[in-house]
Order: C-alpha cells, then sequence, then structure tokens
C-alpha cells in the first residue's frame, strides 16, 4: 500500500482542513462537501485524514465492524457472543463514481445460491464503510440511483437490502465526505443537504506558496516513506489534539443564548428544515472542542454559520453559493445577549441596497433578481422598443448590436424527450436500456454478466438437471442457461440550443421573454442530468458560446450576458450545431441528442438565405436528431416559418407560450410524430 501524502504537510487551505478535522473531533456533523477548482489538493487531503483517524475496535470475524460494547442485534453475522474486540485503523472506503448497485449496498452470493442452494449475503461498500469514512470523488458526477441509496443509508444509519430473495439489513453509519468540481455539473439538492458542512477550495495567488505546494510535492514524489518520516511528529500531535477533542466533546456546553443565535441565523438565511440548525450547533460545539473550550461562544457559532449554511441557501441550481457576512454580523448581534446591541454603529442591514435577498437566496437565479425594467438611454427611453413593422423594428434586422437584457421569471417547461429506446448515461429525460429500473424481461447476456434474472436463470437451467446428472441440493448451472435481466429506466440527453441573438429577435421583450424560455429549460435539463450546449447566430456568422458540459449554470451565465443585433444567418446557426452533434457522436456515442432551435424562423444574410437554411434543416432530418423549434415569433401578422423550419428538422415547433407545462400535452407524442410523418 502506497504511503499517504501528510495531512500536516499540506500548504494553506485553511477551510478545507477545518471542515476535515472538526468530522473528526464529533463524526455527528455529518461529513463534508469540498468544492473546487481541479489540482487544489481536494483528494489529498481527504486520503490523508484517515492516518488521523482514532482506530476502531470491531468484534472478531464480523465483516459488518460492530462495536463489541454494543453489536447490532440484527447484524447479520451476529447475534455476536460476549468476547475481546480487536483494534484497526478506521477505513476509509472509495466509492467510484461508476459502480454498480450491487458493490455499493451488496447483494446475492448468486455463486453458492446455485451451487449450494443457500442464501448468503455479500456485503458491499456500505459495509465496509460502517464506522468509518466513505469518500466520493467526484460525487456530483454520481448515478442518481447510487444517490437514492445513498440518501437511504445516511438518513436512516442502515443498508436495507431487499432483492432476489435475500432480505438483509445492516448498520452503516459513516463519514460521507465528497469532493467536486462545480464546472462539472451541481449535485442534487437532496444528497447537498445531507453534508453537514461544505467548504470551498480554490488555488493559491500567492507566489511563495505556491512554491513551497510545488517544493513539497516533488520531495514527496521522490521519496514518499521519506517525506512522510519528516512528518511523523506533526501528524502525532495532531492525532493526539484530536483524541483530546474527542474526549472534551462531551463536557462543551450549549447556552440557551448560543441556541438563539443558531436558530435566529438559520431563520434569517431562509434554510429549508431543521437540519441546518442541528448541524451549526453541533459544528460549533465540535469547533469549541477543537480550541479546547468547554462552553460554545458566538465566534464558533459564525464560524459553524460560514460551514454549515453555504450549500443549503441556495433556493436553484443557478444562485450563487455563500453567504453575506455582514448580514451574518448583524443577524448575531441581534439575537446575541442585550448588551451587545447597545450603541449606533450596527452593521448596515443592507450595504448594497439589494434587500433581504442578498444572503436568503430569493428563490430565482441571479440572473432574475431585482427591477426587470430593460435600462434606459440617457434621454429616458427604452431602447429597442419600436413596435414590430416599423423602420426601427427588430424584424428589420438593423446591424446595430443591443446590450444583453435580463431574462423574465423562468417556468415549469413540459418535458421534452427523445423517440426511441436508448442506451445512454443514467438521467431523467429519456426511456432507455439502463442498468437500473424496472425490470422488464430477461436475455442472454452480451458480454460479462451484470443484472441475472434469477428466475429466468433456473428456468433455463431446469430441464436439464437429470441430464446433467444434478445430485443433492445445488442447481447444476452452465453459462448458456445464465440470464441478464432486461431493465428499462430513464437516459440523460445532450440538449444543445441554438438561440437566435440577431436583430429579429432585438426587441427587449421579447429577448427577455426569449432568455426566460431557454432558462427555464435549463432547469429542467438540470433537474435530468443532462449534458448542454449553446450555440448562438447573429450578424454574419454562428458561434459556439458554451460546449456541450454537465455544468448547467454555466451556459445560464452564457445566456444572461448575450447581446442581440445584426442579421439572421439562421443556416449557419444550424451547420455549426451539426458540427457540435458530430464532434460529440465521437466522444460519447450512446448519448442522444435533443436540438432545441429557439428563433422566429426568419433567415437573412448572403445568397438565398433561406434556401441554405432548409438545406441544413434537412441534414439534421437525414441523420435522426430529435429537434424541437421554439417559435418566437410576435405581433399580430405572423410568417409561420419556425413551423417551416420544424418540417425541415422533421421535428416539432412549439410558442413560447406553448412551452409551459401547463399549456402543452401531448407535446412529446407531437415531436414522435413528426418525426415519423418526416
Amino acid at each position: 500500500m502506497s504511503t499517504p501524502y501528510p495531512f500536516t504537510a499540506i500548504v494553506g487551505q485553511d477551510d478545507l482542513r477545518l471542515g476535515l478535522l472538526l468530522n473528526a473531533v464529533s463524526p455527528a456533523v455529518g461529513g463534508v462537501l469540498v468544492r473546487g477548482e481541479k489540482g487544489t489538493a481536494k483528494s489529498t487531503a481527504v486520503r490523508a485524514l484517515a492516518a488521523l483517524m482514532p482506530e476502531v475496535s470491531v468484534v472478531p470475524g464480523c465483516r459488518f465492524s460492530c462495536d463489541p460494547v454494543s453489536p447490532d442485534p440484527a447484524c447479520p453475522d451476529g447475534p455476536h457472543a460476549e468476547a475481546a474486540g480487536v483494534s484497526r485503523a478506521a477505513r476509509t472506503v472509495e466509492l467510484p463514481v461508476g459502480a454498480s448497485e450491487d458493490r455499493l449496498v451488496g447483494a446475492l452470493d448468486i455463486e453458492r445460491a446455485l451451487s449450494e442452494g443457500v442464501k448468503a449475503f455479500e456485503p458491499g461498500l456500505l459495509a465496509d464503510a460502517h464506522r468509518g469514512i466513505l469518500y466520493v470523488d467526484e460525487v456530483n458526477l454520481l448515478h442518481d440511483h447510487l444517490v437514492d441509496l445513498l440518501l437511504d443509508a445516511a438518513a436512516m444509519g442502515a443498508s436495507y437490502v431487499e432483492r432476489e430473495g435475500v432480505s438483509v439489513r445492516h448498520a452503516a453509519r459513516f463519514l460521507l465526505v465528497g469532493t467536486m468540481n462545480p464546472e462539472e455539473g451541481e449535485l442534487r439538492p437532496q444528497l447537498l443537504d445531507r453534508f453537514g458542512l461544505t467548504v470551498e477550495v480554490a488555488a493559491s495567488r500567492d507566489t511563495d506558496e505556491r512554491v513551497e505546494v510545488v517544493r513539497r510535492r516533488l520531495a514527496y514524489d521522490d521519496d514518499p516513506e521519506g517525506f512522510a518520516a519528516r512528518w511523523a511528529g506533526e501528524e502525532s500531535a495532531l492525532r493526539e489534539r484530536i483524541a483530546a477533542a474527542r474526549a472534551l466533546l462531551p463536557r462543551v456546553v450549549l447556552g440557551d443564548g448560543v441556541l438563539r443565535q443558531i436558530a435566529a441565523t438559520c431563520a434569517a438565511f431562509e434554510v429549508d428544515g431543521m437540519r441546518a440548525d442541528i448541524v451549526m450547533a453541533r459544528t460549533a460545539t465540535a469547533l469549541a472542542a477543537w480550541a479546547g473550550r468547554e462552553e460554545v461562544t458566538a465566534d464558533d457559532v459564525r464560524q459553524a454559520a460560514l460551514l454549515a449554511l453555504p450549500h443549503r441557501r441556495r433556493r436553484n441550481p443557478f444562485d450563487a453559493p455563500g453567504l453575506d457576512e455582514d448580514k451574518l454580523d448583524q443577524t448575531l448581534d441581534e439575537a446575541g445577549p442585550q448588551e451587545n446591541n447597545d450603541g449606533d454603529d450596527q452593521p448596515d442591514p443592507d450595504p448594497d441596497g439589494g434587500g433581504d435577498d442578498d444572503g436568503g437566496g430569493g428563490g430565482v437565479p441571479p440572473q432574475a433578481d431585482g427591477d426587470r425594467t430593460p435600462p434606459r438611454g440617457e434621454s429616458g427611453d427604452t431602447p429597442s422598443q419600436a413596435p414590430e413593422g416599423s423602420p426601427d423594428a427588430p424584424g428589420r434586422s438593423t446591424g446595430a448590436e443591443q446590450q444583453p437584457v435580463a431574462s423574465a421569471e423562468p417556468f415549469r417547461t413540459k418535458m421534452l424527450s427523445v423517440p426511441g429506446l436508448g442506451e445512454g448515461a443514467a438521467g431523467r429525460r429519456s426511456r432507455a436500456r439502463t442498468e437500473h429500473g424496472r425490470t422488464t424481461g430477461a436475455r442472454r447476456p452480451q458480454g460479462a454478466l451484470t443484472k441475472l434474472h434469477l428466475a429466468a436463470t433456473v428456468q433455463a437451467a431446469a430441464p436439464h438437471q437429470r441430464a446433467r446428472g444434478r445430485s443433492g441440493r445445488g442447481l447444476v448451472v452452465r453459462r448458456d442457461d445464465l440470464r441478464q435481466a432486461a431493465r428499462e429506466g430513464r437516459e440523460g440527453n445532450l440538449v444543445l440550443f441554438v438561440v437566435d441573438a440577431s436583430g429579429s429577435m432585438a426587441a427587449r421583450q421579447r429577448m427577455s421573454a426569449v432568455k426566460g424560455a431557454v432558462l427555464s429549460l435549463l432547469l429542467d435539463a438540470y433537474q435530468r442530468r443532462d449534458k448542454v450546449g449553446l450555440v448562438t447566430f447573429r450578424g454574419k456568422e454562428a458561434e459556439v458560446a458554451l460546449p456541450p458540459t454537465s455544468s448547467v449554470d454555466a451556459a445560464a451565465s452564457r445566456l444572461e450576458s448575450l447581446p442581440t443585433g445584426g442579421r439572421t444567418p439562421l443556416a449557419a446557426g444550424l451547420l455549426k450545431a451539426h458540427d457540435v452533434l458530430r464532434v460529440e457522436r465521437l466522444r460519447d456515442p450512446s448519448r442522444r441528442p435533443l436540438l432545441v432551435v429557439v428563433t422566429d424562423g426568419r433567415a437573412t444574410g448572403g445568397p438565398e438565405p433561406v434556401a441554405l437554411a432548409g438545406r441544413a434543416g434537412r441534414l439534421h432530418r437525414s441523420e435522426g436528431t430529435a429537434s424541437v423549434v421554439v417559435d418566437c415569433e410576435s405581433g399580430y401578422v405572423r410568417l409561420g416559418l419556425a413551423g417551416e423550419l420544424a418540417r425541415e428538422l422533421g421535428g416539432t415547433a412549439v410558442t413560447l407560450d406553448e412551452l409551459r407545462a401547463d399549456s402543452i400535452a401531448g407535446l412529446v407524442k407531437d415531436v414522435t410524430a413528426a418525426g415519423r410523418a418526416a
């Protein structure tokens, strides 16, 4: 086993180290989520923490790490007779992003079941992690079915396995530690809330500190054992401090005044539920024990809030994490002892003039906060508000570039899906053959057997038992008898937005509505675990504003800063989208695309722009790309150009109003029907 990098040798990253150490002092804090850019020692710090954790005493031979003082009465290896325990180091169990459900929770031992005729349970990673650390690198990329199992285990402190004739329950209390790069997508809110603390990490910009990081890393790579030996003293001292803080923890007093500050802080930042209050109380107590004190102070509460609340105050995926520290200080002062509120030099409750929304989330994306009135020029007139059809109307495709406008309020959209049955990554959009979901039948395995269909396997083997000379309880099974369970679930797709940013879309009210619609679709894509991409076209060309990514909030950010103006190179936008999809098919051939074209259908600029746009549309149709055209045309006179474009694409056209979930019944069927008719 390789020598881990010493925890005490990590340079900087104070919040990261503190968050991990507080969990080592008090595992009841609930774990920590480490968010940050790549190459910031996230994984190194987590793996180094294991060496500092106190040893645990376990029942000899128990696969589920039962405590000999109070063994689990429902332990599958029990009941345990009274015996002296054996000590071992606390385990750090890593959950790979691509792990199977069986690997996580355990499953029936198929080999023993078929050969010996007995039910035997093979423990999974949750059993290995009991009373230790469960570490998930890139936790935001974890498949939904594994997330659901983690949520259940974290909530109940136990893992329940009910499958293939096996009914097993075992304890599963672990310290959950996850690391993630926000650029690759956000975490589901349910799992996000299960992490007690969150810390943001970034690479230092200080030259001397960066030099020291490189120097230590090179020294470790050259001689891991020698490097670790040089830090052994500091590691031992830190291990002893953790043990002392653990011993002090039960004596720490959490006074009523401090509890009032905790409750007031959680209420002021509008966090959901009561878990935040409990986590803050446990974190503040751990902070006091770590400092060697027997009483929690207001400073402990403040530090606990900075660690426990940022990820809980996000009201939707596009809200930036973090707390308004001025508001935090004001809340603590107001909820503290009365003598602390004397005097007039209180912090400004709203230093930025933004109201309470600065710290509380507010329930809408950042780009939707505040006044939605479009910006005005020096004369007080709102730009680009000329009625459609006038010389200055957007439909005239003037060359002047308009400044970006704020999006309208997002809304819940009807689900758009790709017709047919796919085999892409697990998600929540289109029907697909998946490794989890409802069982629809059985088939012969193609390659390695991953999901045994037990009944079908027994049925295939049963007629041949006499010919195979069966004797005893075991079933004689051969390779040809094995059957794979065929399951159907949902997949995530690549949703590629092609947005018209030309002069024909430049009317501020219309572009605001268009951005609101795309933002709504992005929210839907986030919830359905899609990859998204953004292509825009205006002037003389199209550009890839955002290559396909799992970071939906990055797409929302690019959308917010999107300017408008110029001609309408519709064909260029469609051809650029074709190039993007061609590359993505090579990178990820199993992920099916959904093309969402947001335009009024006008095409201007260059020779025969309308005919060229039609040919580009037919190119997508020839490759079977599922598509939807969101018709942004407004006014009393409608040309129906978006509908013609949808027919060329082999998809369907919907208006902005029809895109709402309560106004577009049967859209998926329409998409399918349009594709077949084409």
